[in-house]
């Protein structure tokens, strides 16, 4: 089968790989239809790691996808061939402390698609995954619709965390995918005001396009003062969806006291943050990392069945899976006002 492989530092190339077979009695092997293009995968792309996963070359790429089941075991029950699925990347061993407690997306033993030295990625022609990590989604969604379906479940999770959001006011710093994945998830959850910001002016559109109140981009105004004029009491929650310290340090300011700061975002090129500890301690400040996701993967697929969300403008572009390199480079270079690079293979 044909794989992307990165290659080394903004390497990618399609290569041969030997075709991947079922194992475990459990296992399913999946014909890819979709891939999207992440945000962690541009890390990998132009980093070469995500703190201590450091990538060894040559290394598969990609965990946001869809596809075909064209095999199952023979002890997998509930999924047949022909079944459209999409998946959760995690891979949990479901008998560590915190895959009985409930919390299989920090498993002591996990391996995550397209993770340096974990699981291979599902930019490939076929993937093996274990049952339990495939959803079937109904004919009402396309490919890319369940290709969307782990980043949003990503907000799903980040959502729930978070609490009730009825009534509050609400911040989402970075309208990236993920950022924009939340505002649609948070609009269903009732917050009284959405207050959005990115350094790009079409994701700045793209929050107004998503329903969020308020839209700002801060190298062009002062955020913090724009959004306290509108409400002067502070924000309950903050979602920081960029991994950027300006943004953290942005969010610790807007937070009333007794707010949440949802660390969502992935620093890029580095390992510390820093927090401004006074105004940590006397507004009381709960900070709340928040770890892929937890179980929310149906409930992501029956958002986008049911029309309660709607992102799939979050689609700007659709690369064949030859070009995977350009798909990258646009991603890592924010060009042509991307959101969402999705792979077409198939």
């Amino acid at each position: 089968m044909k794989v992307a492989n990165l290659t080394g530092i903004r390497g990618i190339e399609i290569q041969d790989a030997p075709d991947p077979r079922i194992v475990s009695p459990r296992d399913v092997l999946i014909d890819m239809k979709r891939v999207g293009v992440c945000g962690s995968d541009i890390h990998y792309y132009t980093d070469g790691a995500i703190g201590s996963q450091i990538v060894q070359y040559p290394w598969t790429a990609g965990h946001e996808g869809a596809g075909v089941v064209a095999e199952i075991g023979r002890d997998v029950t509930g999924l047949k061939v022909g079944d459209r699925v999409a998946f959760d990347p995690c891979i949990s061993c479901g008998k560590c402390d915190q895959c009985v407690r409930g919390r299989r997306h920090t498993c002591r033993h996990q391996t995550f698609l397209g993770c340096p030295g974990q699981s291979p990625g599902c930019l490939a022609n076929w993937v093996v995954l274990p049952a339990d990590c495939c959803y079937i989604v109904p004919d009402s969604l396309t490919f890319d619709d369940a290709a969307l379906v782990e980043p949003l479940s990503i907000a799903v999770h980040a959502v729930k965390l978070a609490g009730s959001l009825a009534g509050l006011s609400v911040g989402i710093l970075g309208a990236g995918p993920i950022g924009l994945c939340t505002l649609a998830v948070a609009r269903v959850d009732g917050p009284a005001r959405v207050f959005v910001t990115d350094k790009i002016d079409r994701r700045v559109d793209a929050a107004c396009q998503g329903g969020a109140d308020w839209a700002g981009n801060p190298d062009k105004i002062d955020v913090v003062t724009s959004i306290a004029e509108l409400c002067p009491l502070g924000l309950d929650v903050v979602f920081e969806c960029t991994g950027d310290q300006a943004a953290i340090d942005q969010a610790v300011t807007l937070l009333a006291p007794g707010g949440k700061l949802m660390l969502v975002g992935i620093p890029g090129g580095h390992n510390r943050i820093s927090m401004e500890i006074n105004q940590l301690r006397r507004k009381e400040i709960c900070v709340q990392n928040v770890r892929r996701q937890n179980e929310c993967v149906d409930h992501a697929i029956d958002l986008i069945a049911s029309g309660m969300v709607d992102i799939r403008y979050l689609l700007t572009h659709h690369f064949p899976f030859s070009h995977t390199r350009d798909a990258f480079e646009l991603v890592a270079a924010y060009g042509d006002g991307v959101l969402k690079a999705m792979i077409e293979l198939g």
